[in-house]
């Protein structure tokens, strides 16, 4: 299920692996919303929080940066597993906490999500994340003896929230918000910046993107999907195409930078939680359109472990769900598939297909 990482630098769970790049950027109270939106003009944040950047682009008529930063170090100390005073730190300490109402909004969904995929996204997925660690650099470690122990204590079936607590079947279960949070905290900084009146923004948390309004081009925003290629360096990009997104959220899974090759055949680099092993499936790159982007970006992750015949079935159950997938042809070749609809978000300058 975990999409690798936030920082490969850092080696940390947070995914960073998204195939999203922005391009041709153009891209309440009362007391808020009664201020006049002829001074308005398109204001820039960037930053970096759990371990990856940012970039927020807006129109409003002064800087919110420090009422962004408030809500993302809140969230920050929420449902970062890095920060050793988090609330899902403790949790996986097994220490007495109360979870807020960040963790409870990503548990709740992740819950919701892994019914729905049939186990293939799954929030206690940690300890196989931190087995294989980032792009699998421990796979010399790993034998079926220490994967077959780890599965002992890893499925969401087996950690539930009851009473306010979180509650484990094992202790020895931890839990890994990596594939959901980001584009909740999208979210959350979409819902402060409505709150202040905002109705033009772009929101992008390491790669996870949530868009309102128009660019400052007076246009929807535009965003790129990369094409997967193998380069570990990440400084080669190449579109595949080209949306326009006004009031949508977006999120992409897959490893564009450096998917790996068995037999001849591409795989990204995505742990199948049922199995404990690398997903061995035909989608390379999952980029999914939702209405909200927490739900974008657990989508983007489950598909990746449930290839192309599986997600389409899954995405049938999930209204206003859109999915454009990247995926490995038997002969090794790369082809482009998208669900019905997805195609009223394709720009005018789309790129060329594969």
């Amino acid at each position: 299920m975990s999409k690798n990482n936030m920082n490969a630098k850092n080696k940390i769970t947070i995914p960073i692996l998204c195939c999203l790049i922005l391009v041709l950027s153009g891209c309440n109270q009362a007391g808020k919303k009664n201020r006049n939106k002829a001074h308005y003009t398109y204001l820039q944040e960037y930053g970096e929080i759990f371990h990856t950047s940012f970039h927020i682009k807006y129109a409003y008529d002064r800087s919110l940066y420090d009422e962004i930063m408030t809500e993302l170090h809140k969230f920050d100390n929420s449902l970062n597993p890095f920060n050793e005073n988090s609330i899902i730190s403790k949790i996986n300490r097994n220490e007495p906490v109360q979870p807020d109402s960040f963790f409870v909004a990503v548990f709740n969904k992740a819950m919701e999500v892994s019914r729905i995929t049939d186990g293939k996204f799954d929030i206690t997925v940690a300890p196989l994340v931190n087995a294989w660690g980032f792009g699998f650099k421990n796979s010399d470690n790993i034998t079926p003896k220490l994967i077959d122990s780890l599965r002992q204590f890893v499925g969401y079936e087996k950690v539930r929230l009851e009473n306010g607590k979180i509650v484990k079947a094992d202790p020895r279960i931890q839990l890994d918000a990596s594939a959901i949070a980001k584009g909740y905290a999208c979210d959350m900084v979409a819902n402060l910046l409505r709150s202040y009146g905002v109705e033009d923004y772009m929101i992008e948390i390491g790669g996870e993107i949530a868009m309102r309004g128009k660019n400052d081009k007076g246009v929807c925003w535009r965003i790129g999907i990369d094409k997967p290629m193998d380069d570990s360096t990440g400084l080669r990009h190449e579109l595949q195409t080209i949306l326009s997104i006004c009031d949508k959220c977006v999120a992409t899974s897959g490893n564009y930078r450096n998917y790996y090759i068995k037999d001849g055949k591409k795989y990204a680099h995505t742990i199948d939680p049922q199995t404990g092993y690398p997903s061995e499936q035909d989608i390379l790159s999952a980029t999914v359109i939702a209405d909200d982007c927490m739900t974008a970006d657990a989508y983007a992750t489950a598909f990746m472990a449930s290839g192309m015949e599986k997600s389409n079935e899954i995405a049938k159950k999930v209204p206003g769900l859109f999915y454009y997938f990247i995926y490995a042809r038997p002969n090794g070749t790369m082809a482009a598939t998208y669900s019905t609809g997805f195609e009223q978000f394709f720009a005018e300058e789309k790129a060329e297909e594969l």
